[in-house]
Order: C-alpha cells, then structure tokens, then sequence
C-alpha cells in the first residue's frame, strides 16, 4: 500500500513566465533571473520524473507572474481536489487557469467560494490530519470552508498558526513522511507537531524547511549544508535544487507542484 502523504504517482508544475520579475515578495531582495529559474525549475522537474511520476507540464501564464507557484492553487487529496481561493488578490486567477487540469485528472473537483480565503501553501497533509495554518493569506473563513469539503471525504483538519512575518505555514515545514516533520525551531515551538517526530533546519537555515518528500527523494533548497547532512545521516536521500530566484518571490520547493 501507497502512502499517501508522500508517495505520489503524479505531479502538476507549470514553467516561469518572462513576467515572473513582477512577482509578489515581502521584501525586496533583487529582480529574479529568468535564465538561472528556468534552469532550476526544470532540474526540479526532471528529479520529479526520476521516481517515476507523471509530470503535467503546463505552460508559461504571463498575465499572471506568481502562476509557476501552483501549490497555492489546489489542495490535491487521493479522494479529490480543492480549488483555492488565494489571499492575494492578483493570484485568483491563477485558480480558474489550474481547473480544467485538474478536472482532467479527478472526477471530483471541489472549490472554495468565499467570503473566506486560503493557500496551499498553507496545508500541510500528514499521516493522521489535514494541518492548515493561518495566515496573512488564509483566513478562518478559509479554513472553515475547507474542513466542511474535506470532513466529507473522511480527513480530519487541524487549525494552527503561522509565526508572525512568515508567509505561509510551510514556508517553516515539511513533511518528511507520515509521521516525520521538517521544522524551524520557531515553528516548533508553538506546538504545533506534538506528536511527531520533528527533526530542525540548522540554525541560520530555516529557509530549509520548505522542502518536499517525493517518492525516493527528499527534495531542498541548495545552500544549506548542514540541513541537507543531518537529513541525509537521518537516511533520507536528499536532492537539492537552486532555490535563489524564486526565494527573491518567497517560493520554495513545495510551491513550484502540486503532488498525487
């Protein structure tokens, strides 16, 4: 038997747009490469289609620079899909862009309707919960309305919250498998994972945490030697990937796919 939560045999990812220098970010920390993220995001792809997945490719959506993100689009489920309704207004149409996809590939398609709203980037699935934290981007409305279409389909959800000044909830964490997190220590500390076993991003390398488990790998952010070590003596099989221009727009390694 599969495991759900990291074992998948598809993956959505859609490549960067030439407007992508337009994208959203917190802080200002330079105007990202388009070259060197092409680059990037194809060597994430190519590692995807390495377990063995099935890789939907889709294409470059210009009117929308934040579109390579797809992870804050859906909630994927082995039950069904959950369209999102982004927190950021200039993201909602990435949501209608990303249905008929996934409408191709699952026979229920849920959507959020609103007032509230909620990220992907904002759920973490575990082996035994749905943890969605709240956010500048995800609301209690959000989260509400995503328990009532999920509870359906016999997931139990936890709410938490995202430490102040943090983007979204798994910018901080990760999941390892079923009962393992990838963690900051200031994510941790509010208690969050009792429970599990949390293993942390080395100090100075909390940018770390937002990782993914897919199939065989473990999937990283380059530039963090002491995190990427202490997984791999964990016996995780780490593959890092360049990470520098999309964390000029907040992005990370669980962003760039949406996983099934």
């Amino acid at each position: 038997m599969t495991d759900p939560t990291y074992e998948f045999t598809r993956a959505i990812t859609r490549k960067p747009a030439a407007s992508i220098v337009d994208g959203l970010r917190a802080e200002d920390i330079g105007i990202p490469d388009l070259d060197r993220m092409l680059a990037a995001h194809a060597h994430y792809v190519e590692t995807l289609k390495k377990t063995g997945a099935e890789v939907i490719e889709l294409p470059p959506l210009e009117d929308f620079p934040d579109a390579v993100f797809v992870e804050d689009t859906a909630l994927c489920l082995p039950q069904g899909a959950v369209l999102m309704r982004p927190g950021a207004p200039s993201r909602m149409g990435e949501v209608a862009e990303m249905g008929p996809t996934l409408h191709r590939v699952y026979d229920d398609v849920r959507k959020i309707e609103g007032p509230g709203h909620i990220e992907g980037g904002d759920i973490l699935v575990t082996g035994r919960e749905v943890l969605v934290g709240r956010s500048d981007r995800t609301d209690a409305e959000g989260v509400e309305e995503l328990r009532n279409i999920i509870s359906e389909w016999g997931h139990s959800l936890r709410e938490v919250f995202t430490p102040e000044g943090v983007l979204h909830f798994k910018t901080d964490c990760s999941l390892l498998d079923g009962e393992t997190i990838l963690s900051t220590k200031r994510l941790d500390a509010s208690g969050c994972f009792e429970g599990y076993r949390v293993l942390h991003t080395a100090e100075g390398e909390e940018a770390a945490a937002n990782s993914i488990r897919f199939n065989q790998f473990v999937i990283c952010p380059d530039g963090f030697p002491k995190t990427a070590e202490m997984l791999d003596k964990a016996g995780y099989d780490v593959v890092q990937i360049d990470n520098t221009e999309c964390a000029k727009l907040d992005g990370g390694m669980s962003c760039l796919s949406l996983r099934f």
